[in-house]
């Protein structure tokens, strides 16, 4: 797990190892265990090692082939890199170490770009061909590895953070305003865009090749498609759940595999609660980690939020060395400046206390293990799909969902408060941006179960993908690698599978209520509940508690709606009422400070709107301070 960038020039230019050098600088905390630079002509390089399987020297990068035609940099593990070993070994190739890198560079020598499909792991590596003069970069089924790159006349930028490529000359850290006209319109990117103009990610599930004359080509070789099983199709209920256990079981044994210390976090949920039972019972000495928050001047749902005590219960449960801290009030002040500049572009969600979080495991371990996915791949949000179940067509449930994933600005105030660059950013649809994340999946829609797995297929392309992109940042700002067994190839194949009836408990009630008029009948279906998860609740009641395996769906999540009006309230009007507040060269002032006004004065929730507020504030901050691309 390490850090990756370089750059291939058009122009006649040689690429330059001190240039290399101070791109690999800039991500410096993803590799503080080695780092290295391949130059060959217009190409170039750089890697930062964060050494997790064969810590020797062997495992050096970036790493050529022994005829010198194919040079690696690689960031992630690729689980099945044993099977993939024996597989090439009776090809006739042969292996210096024990790394997985290795593995990964002789499959893509043997299969070319078709070595993408075969890797079960999580990783973005770049391939240079000597022989064919191109360069080849990759990214995981799933985007649990970000990729970034620029291209621009003269070069091909890239790397796994975007302050690597802002380090190269021609890389200029610019606002992208219709990227910033989308995030708000979300709090993600559903397309490839960030908020530095020119700078994009590579679509997770895809590859590009750029050659020495500046052609590409590039494919993307891996999709999720979540479907009803085919009639005749379909195994009993009792043989799901034990799939389903053997598949889990299967998972987060595949990614044991370490050199290194292994943890996993603890939130105190079903979904990490059962990664660390199963990781215990594999490994003796598991360290666990969590994160709760002092809830003295919390109010209302968020008094529930801190589940330190059902950690501390399942940690005793399973033998687990148990770590944990608590977060107030003021901590979010305290570390924003440090996360904004990891983060280099906010995404879903309020992340701050996964930083805390990450950065207490680092200390005892190099890697941890998540429980990402869970939620996204067995329908754990049921109150977000039950919102568009029932429909005339695909355009029906697009106007619908897309309504309901407007997520911090209302829609009739949009051109208000983006008023001083309204100019810039009026022809972007936002609703033609949500449309086109489904592609070529919007056809054969004639159930409700087709409705909801076209909703579990979006919020796996998005939502998803911001929390892996976020998670990534976050732990590798502390040179901490996580890994989620959820996203776990052969578990993710079988659970797209899986009828929609094992995962929704509720969707026939639903159906037959008219949800555009919610009220007293229909209210509940539309708040959080434990109406998902079926089938996964079943199987995890044989590793956690009863009360969580059958207990009400939370988030990981500050109480910051009671400390934005009472302990940070100094804060937030400091940073986003005072006169030299930077986001109202692009937000409307009145406007912007009348929505945080309702929150703070009780009127509305807007958390996460505060929160992005202040994330770009202090972001533009880092901008006019050059921080981006300084060393």
């Amino acid at each position: 797990m390490c850090g990756i960038a370089g750059y291939l020039q058009f122009d006649g230019d040689g690429a330059s190892p001190v240039l290399l050098r101070r791109m690999g600088d800039a991500i410096a905390h993803r590799g503080p265990d080695g780092e290295g630079v391949f130059v060959d002509g217009p190409l170039g390089l750089a890697h930062r090692r964060l050494a997790i399987i064969d810590t020797s020297p062997a495992g050096h990068q970036p790493m050529a082939t022994e005829d010198g035609r194919y040079i690696i940099s690689y960031n992630g593990e690729v689980f099945n890199f044993q099977e993939l070993r024996i597989e090439l070994e009776a090809l006739g190739w042969g292996f210096r170490s024990r790394t997985d890198t290795e593995v990964v560079l002789k499959s893509f020598a043997q299969w070319g770009t078709g070595c993408f499909k075969r890797f079960n792991g999580q990783f973005a590596v770049a391939v240079w061909d000597r022989a064919e003069r191109t360069l080849v970069l990759g990214r995981d089924r799933y985007g649990i590895k970000p990729l970034y790159i620029r291209r621009s006349g003269k070069s091909f930028v890239f790397g796994s953070e975007i302050k690597a490529i802002l380090r190269h000359p021609e890389a200029g850290a610019v606002l992208d305003k219709e990227g910033l006209f989308e995030y708000f319109a979300f709090q993600n990117f559903f397309t490839e865009r960030t908020l530095f103009k020119g700078v994009s990610i590579l679509p997770a599930g895809s590859w590009i090749s750029v050659a020495e004359n500046g052609a590409t080509a590039g494919d993307q070789y891996w999709d999720f498609h979540f479907t009803e099983p085919e009639s005749g199709t379909a195994i009993s209920d009792a043989e799901y759940k034990e799939e389903l256990d053997r598949l889990l079981r299967q998972a987060v044994k595949r990614q044991l595999v370490a050199d290194v210390e292994l943890g996993t976090y603890l939130s105190g949920g079903m979904d990490s609660g059962t990664i660390t039972a199963i990781a215990a019972s594999e490994l003796p000495n598991m360290r666990t980690f969590t994160c709760g928050f002092d809830l003295r001047s919390a109010s209302g749902m968020e008094l529930g939020m801190d589940e330190r005590e059902k950690a501390e219960h399942m940690s005793y449960l399973y033998g687990t060395e148990h770590y944990q801290m608590v977060l107030k009030a003021g901590d979010m002040e305290r570390v924003l400046p440090t996360l904004a500049l990891h983060l280099e572009e906010p995404r879903v969600g309020q992340s701050y206390p996964n930083y805390y979080v990450a950065q207490l495991a680092s200390k005892f371990c190099k890697v941890v293990l998540a429980g990402d996915g869970g939620d996204e791949l067995f329908a754990g949000y049921p109150w977000r799909y039950y919102r568009a179940v029932v429909n005339d067509d695909f355009e029906h449930y697009t106007d619908k969902y897309f309504q309901h994933w407007q997520r911090l600005l209302p829609a009739d105030r949009v051109s208000q408060i983006f008023a001083p660059i309204w100019s810039d950013v009026s022809h972007v649809s936002t609703r033609d941006i949500f449309r086109g994340v489904f592609r070529e999946h919007a056809h054969h829609l004639t159930r409700p179960e087709d409705y909801i797995n076209h909703s579990l297929y979006f919020e796996a392309k998005t939502f998803l993908h911001g929390l892996l992109t976020v998670d990534d940042k976050i732990s590798m700002a502390h040179g901490l690698e996580a890994r989620v067994p959820f996203l776990d190839n052969d578990l993710v194949d079988f659970a797209m599978k899986v009828p929609v009836r094992l995962k929704l408990g509720n969707l026939g009630d639903v159906v037959r209520l008219d949800e555009n008029e919610p009220g007293p009948k229909t209210a509940k279906y539309f708040q959080q509940t434990r109406d998902g998860k079926l089938l996964l609740r079943r199987v995890m009641e044989k590793y956690v508690p009863a009360d969580i395996a059958d207990g009400v769906k939370k988030g990981f999540s500050a109480p910051d709606a009671s400390w934005f009006r009472g302990d940070s309230i100094d804060y937030v009007r400091r940073s986003l009422m005072g006169r030299d507040a930077q986001i109202f060269e692009f937000l409307d002032r009145s406007a912007i400070q009348e929505l945080v006004g309702d929150h703070l004065d009780g009127r509305e929730n807007r958390r996460l709107l505060i929160w992005s507020l202040l994330n770009l504030e202090q972001w533009l901050k880092h901008l006019e301070a050059g921080n981006w691309t300084n060393p």
